[in-house]
């Protein structure tokens, strides 16, 4: 394998983005797999994010073999798995971050424009075949489909792993509630990695600083970027400052393979929301489980990867033309999976069902109660949780939800956390090793009342589309009905369990003392650590009121959840 580090890549405005290039050494021409960001491509993952790679290790051996490991880079493919296989890899430091320098602005026009240039770049080298392909995970994802949506001529097939189509609903905001993410993630790993960052950790392999060369001032740095924590607070409503950070899926039409996580508070949704809104008429969808990292570097994810790559960038025969439209791993309530190839999204066996809140009972129930009832709780407090009986037999939920709510506030505002819960027959709460908390809930929704307008065109029963560009206030007391979007899920679960809801005014935690593990200093209970906790978004009073909930007559109250019949669906492997 050779190595061109620190490759000048010159942008239309003139600024050199810098590339590392690892390429087969045999002379030959070959297919480019690339990835650009800002998490500095020369951090090792093992020293940069260790509790991760150790994870790896610990837990899934195959992810580390056949390769030394020197050139692994957090959420990119690692050349020595791909580079033998006749491509070349290259990796990106994007404009301000790295080792490129420039103005840093995430995921802004002017990086996905850069990011066009150099796949136009790396197709016109003397070793490349004109073919580029996109990989990556995250951040790694997210800009494949904005780049991919500005048509790049040599881009020739995308596979974002578990990223997000839409910057205001999934990467800053959830049902127009702030979530605090960006805020602790932003310093952490892109701030500290800005190009002329000090303290700068060195490259494993060639020693230089993965921030440099050189050290910029903190006011030089702080001129070299947008301020994008507090560009959240400027932009509360979804204007076109996220609108031009957001992929125009309608323009994508290269091959696409969405793999997404069934449990990400960032990610989840835009899987399948890219899925099914690209152009594209050769397109399949994978959704898996665990954590947020761990199956793009398992041998499962890798051979998945390399029969769509080899199919499109090499031509080989790799049987990807007899891989399913959809290929799921269902999960069950003792944490296994079951591997099944699906011919569409939403599945069209689909039994939608409503699940009515019965407000006196406290249950979830086939039918709503022919009287209009009402139950109050605490916005703040521990909220009410609607519980089914025992299930006679197993019940399958795989699909997008929504829930249908006629709601009252003491104030001029309400927010809506919804958490989807299972319980075993001693009570306890099943919990599944989500992407980023290893004590995740089922499935999540959220909304803000005053943000309740909906877009009628783009709206389906199982999932409302909201669009987040008006405030309606509530009248304090008189009722507005609320839809409300959940995020697709998946489990099976058996006989003698419950299937139960949590409505809140704030995030949901799962009982018990814990010890709870933690992350940018947020206690992982159900929701790993996006939490809706920003003071100004949050910190009103309107926020602290009491919640009505009604149901039943003319205003029935209810979930609305896809129950796949058994016996169904194709056996594959993937």
């Amino acid at each position: 394998m050779l190595v061109d580090w620190d490759a000048p890549i010159v942008m239309g405005d003139g600024v050199e983005l810098r590339a590392d290039v690892f390429l087969p050494d045999d002379g030959e021409t070959h297919p480019v797999i690339m990835s650009l960001g800002p998490y500095a491509k020369g951090l090792a993952f093992q020293e940069g994010f260790a509790p991760m790679w150790r994870t790896l290790e610990a837990e899934h051996p195959d992810a580390v073999a056949g390769s030394s490991n020197r050139y692994q880079n957090w959420e990119t493919a690692d050349p020595e798995k791909w580079v033998p296989d006749g491509y070349v890899v290259i990796r990106v430091d994007s404009r301000g971050a790295g080792r490129s320098p420039g103005y840093l602005d995430i995921l802004s026009p002017r990086e996905t424009q850069d990011y066009y240039d150099c796949i136009e770049w790396a197709a016109a080298q003397p070793w490349s075949n004109g073919r580029v392909g996109l990989l990556g995970i995250s951040y790694y994802a997210v800009n494949q489909w904005q780049v991919a949506a500005l048509r790049p001529p040599h881009l020739a097939a995308i596979c974002p792993w578990e990223g997000a189509t839409d910057f205001y609903r999934e990467l800053t905001h959830h049902g127009g509630i702030l979530h605090v993410f960006l805020p602790q993630w932003y310093p952490v790993q892109v701030a500290s990695m800005q190009h002329g960052a000090p303290d700068s950790p060195r490259h494993r392999v060639t020693g230089v600083p993965v921030t440099g060369p050189g050290v910029l001032s903190e006011e030089e740095r702080a001129k070299n970027a947008a301020d994008t924590v507090a560009a959240l607070h400027d932009h509360a409503l979804l204007d076109a400052y996220y609108r031009e950070r957001s992929a125009d899926l309608a323009r994508i039409t290269v091959p696409v393979l969405s793999a997404a996580n069934w449990a990400h508070h960032l990610h989840t949704r835009g899987g399948f929301e890219g899925y099914a809104g690209v152009a594209s008429e050769q397109k399949w969808l994978e959704v898996h489980g665990l954590q947020h990292w761990v199956e793009f570097y398992t041998d499962y994810g890798v051979a998945l990867q390399k029969r769509f790559f080899g199919h499109f960038l090499q031509g080989q025969d790799t049987g990807w033309d007899k891989q399913p439209p959809v290929f799921l791993n269902v999960r069950r309530a003792d944490g296994s999976f079951e591997q099944r190839a699906e011919e569409e999204w939403p599945l069209a066996r689909t039994r939608w069902t409503a699940f009515h809140l019965d407000l006196v009972r406290g249950a979830l129930a086939p039918a709503a109660d022919p009287g209009e009832r009402s139950a109050e709780f605490e916005a703040l407090g521990d909220g009410l949780t609607f519980w089914t009986e025992p299930l006679a037999e197993e019940l399958e939920l795989t699909g997008p939800a929504s829930a249908s709510l006629r709601v009252a506030s003491s104030t001029t505002d309400a927010d809506l956390f919804l958490t989807l819960r299972v319980q075993d027959p001693d009570g306890r709460d099943v919990t599944f090793v989500s992407a980023m908390d290893p004590h995740g809930a089922i499935g999540l929704g959220w909304l803000r009342a005053s943000l309740r307008k909906l877009d009628a065109a783009r709206s389906e029963p199982y999932r409302p589309w909201h669009t987040f560009d008006e405030r309606q206030p509530l009248t304090p007391g008189e009722p507005v009905d609320l839809e409300i979007e959940i995020w697709p899920t998946s489990v099976v679960v058996p006989a003698g369990h419950r299937l139960g809801v949590s409505v809140l005014g704030r995030d949901f935690a799962f009982p018990g003392a814990g010890p709870w593990p933690s992350a940018f200093g947020v206690a992982m209970r159900g929701n790993g650590t996006f939490v809706h906790t920003d003071p100004e978004d949050r910190g009103s009073d309107v926020y602290a009121g009491r919640t009505t909930l009604l149901s039943g007559g003319k205003h029935p109250s209810f979930l609305l959840l896809p129950v796949v019949p058994a016996g169904a669906g194709k056996a594959g492997s993937g």
